[in-house]
């Protein structure tokens, strides 16, 4: 299931706050999405809703190794990489909700969180068409000179399109810092992996461009940290794009309305003995730098923030008719 033997947590050169705040983050997005499941289940949140449960590590571990000033631009399943770049889960929360305090006016729902001023571009729910605009502000960081690395997230059915092959080339030819990032799950939606790819590992599709890439074990957020701190220095050192393939899996559907019928429960229960969070409280305790009275705070933590969250959202106002020629690029 990918990746290199599991770096201790002594050796990873992080402190004790970094590293609980790690497994806080990753609760705090945990708890975000059930509790996102359940207010879709009620009607409360309307639209698509494709929750992140089971890839926390991913987002926690990558985003953890850019700078403020770096971008991150993603895929529809974007509430965890919003979450751990540190958008507000109040206004998250909110934006499902399509209310006038979400992170996008309440305009956009669950595909379409966006904060300029953290660095985050959204996002985007088309199936590959960031990656180009991921080009774009590599490139304009290179002309602007503002060493910014743009971490560019996206899954591992987004890697048999032109947009894909079309970016990772302009990507090499025009030397962008940007950091590929395959969220592999094993599945474009309901569609196995090995039965839309030719090639299986597909970190190696960045070979035919030259450029770098390797297979991470993403259900480990140190793992996760580790290749992307690699990556970035690559790409912020001018030696141009990294791609990294995270192998995760999504314990839910592929969005909310997705009955599931195309895996067995079996598989389903195997990766959730890998279940990162539960892991990674394991070893923490196993290495003393999490206490029982520690985790309780925690938990007390993230469901405090959660409940917030969703108080905030229920009592914030819909948008005002007036904004619906708002953000739009010409009024009719």
């Amino acid at each position: 299931m990918g990746g290199k033997t599991a770096t201790k947590v002594g050796q990873s050169g992080l402190d004790k706050k970094t590293l609980l705040n790690f497994l806080h983050q990753m609760l705090l997005i945990r708890k975000f999405e059930d509790k996102a499941g359940e207010l879709y289940a009620r009607g409360k949140i309307a639209g698509f809703l494709h929750l992140y449960n089971g890839e926390e590590a991913v987002a926690v571990g990558a985003i953890s190794a850019l700078e403020p000033h770096d971008l991150v631009i993603t895929h529809y399943r974007d509430h965890g990489h919003a979450t751990a770049r540190g958008l507000d889960v109040k206004r998250l929360m909110a934006e499902l909700f399509g209310k006038a305090t979400g992170v996008s006016k309440g305009h956009g729902g669950s595909m379409h969180f966006f904060d300029a001023t953290l660095g985050f571009y959204g996002g985007w729910a088309i199936v590959g068409g960031h990656l180009p605009l991921a080009v774009g502000l590599g490139l304009a960081s290179n002309y602007l000179r503002k060493n910014q690395v743009i971490l560019c997230i996206f899954g591992d059915g987004g890697t048999n399109i032109g947009y894909f092959y079309e970016s990772l080339n302009v990507a090499k030819l025009w030397n962008v810092p940007v950091v590929f990032l395959c969220e592999n799950n094993l599945y474009g939606m309901g569609t196995a992996l090995h039965r839309a790819s030719a090639i299986r590992e597909v970190y190696r599709k960045a070979a035919v461009f030259d450029i770098p890439a390797e297979r991470v074990d993403g259900m480990d957020v140190l793992a996760m940290r580790e290749a992307t701190v690699k990556a970035v220095a690559h790409a912020r050192g001018g030696g141009g794009p990294y791609f990294l393939e995270a192998m995760t899996y999504r314990f839910r559907g592929h969005s909310m309305a997705d009955p599931i019928l195309y895996r067995d429960k079996s598989e389903v229960e195997e990766w959730k003995q890998r279940d990162p969070i539960i892991l990674f409280q394991q070893r923490l305790r196993e290495e003393g730098v999490l206490t029982p009275q520690d985790l309780e705070q925690m938990e007390r933590e993230t469901d405090e923030l959660v409940a917030d969250a969703v108080k905030f959202a229920e009592e914030s106002p819909e948008p005002p008719l007036s904004d619906l020629h708002e953000d739009i690029y010409a009024n009719p």
